[in-house]
């Protein structure tokens, strides 16, 4: 059992609950009430597929993360160390080699090689971004941050363009999805910019480790004020993104939604934005990042309230 949880806290088991919930919620609640009929017989169990794909690739680069940030996390988080306390470092890069593999193998089930071999690429590419983001991204300036939101933001994405020729997508096909496009740019966008937010906040929280090792994440290379007012724009823009999309969804009189959006995701934003200038520790940092997973949580959950107004 101790092996068995330990694994869980390996492949980031809550994180991966964030991405099946992400995925699911845009396949069940968007898309499947938005097509109705139109909906292929195998659309369920390729979604499956393609959903597992996911999963197994993003357990494989939290496991090779945490081989090649061993001596980083004594500094860090000492405490949740599990490569080389309960796991053998051997059996850490079998088993991303292994979980990669059966992605890939999810992956070409879940999508007609014919027609969307360029997904197959991308998840491959994926594999590839997450295995330098651990050994190289992560220590350099910005990059290793927009790496991780532009993949958080792709889980969506690749669900869109399973369900969308690539002609289609781009306005050049004869089918239009204008309107499922809109939203998976929406929520894809909401992932990409509270992802870049988030991993400001913990680039904060985990410099003691990082300066210890040469990392050149961004409050040792420009400060932390710097790095704060990076996050606060980064806050004033979501924030904003999400009253524009707030007040056209009044024109139809979406009460419910957008008491929903102030209460559970413009509000602990808010109180992100207000408690950043004042945060010193690791400790304040790590209770910041917190709050912005659980908006990125409750964001995810307002899909739910697309299946009963579409």
């Amino acid at each position: 059992m101790r092996l068995i949880a330990a694994f869980l806290k390996l492949v980031r088991l809550p994180n991966l609950f964030f991405i099946a919930l992400s995925q699911s919620l845009f396949q069940f609640c968007i898309y499947r009430p938005m097509y109705k009929e139109l909906v292929p017989a195998n659309d369920t169990l390729n979604f499956i597929f393609l959903c597992l794909a996911s999963l197994l690739i993003a357990a494989a680069g939290y496991i090779i993360n945490d081989y090649f940030d061993i001596n980083i996390d004594e500094v860090n988080k000492p405490r949740r160390m599990v490569v080389d306390k309960v796991i053998h470092r051997r059996w850490a890069i079998a088993w991303h080699f292994m979980l990669n593999s059966a992605g890939l193998l999810f992956t070409i089930l879940a999508l007609p090689f014919s027609q969307k071999w360029y997904l197959i690429l991308a998840n491959m590419f994926c594999m590839a971004l997450l295995w330098f983001y651990s050994t190289n991204f992560k220590k350099q300036l910005l990059i290793g941050n927009i790496v991780i939101s532009l993949l958080t933001a792709w889980t969506i994405l690749i669900v869109f363009f399973s369900k969308v020729n690539l002609e289609d997508a781009v306005g050049a096909g004869t089918v239009s999805h204008y309107k499922l496009f809109r939203l998976a740019i929406l929520y894809a966008g909401f992932a990409f910019i509270i992802s870049l937010i988030r991993e400001a906040i913990k680039d904060m929280e985990d410099m003691p480790g990082d300066a210890k090792y040469n990392c050149r994440t961004m409050p040792l290379v420009w400060g932390v004020n710097a790095t704060k007012v990076y996050v606060a724009v980064w806050l004033v823009v979501l924030i904003s993104m999400i009253v524009v999309v707030m007040i056209y969804m009044l024109q139809f009189q979406w009460w419910l939604p957008v008491s929903y959006c102030v209460a559970t995701i413009i509000f602990p934003l808010l109180i992100v934005l207000l408690k950043l200038k004042g945060s010193s520790s690791s400790r304040h940092f790590h209770q910041l990042s917190t709050i912005t997973k659980l908006v990125m949580f409750t964001g995810i959950l307002s899909m739910l309230f697309f299946y009963f107004n579409i």
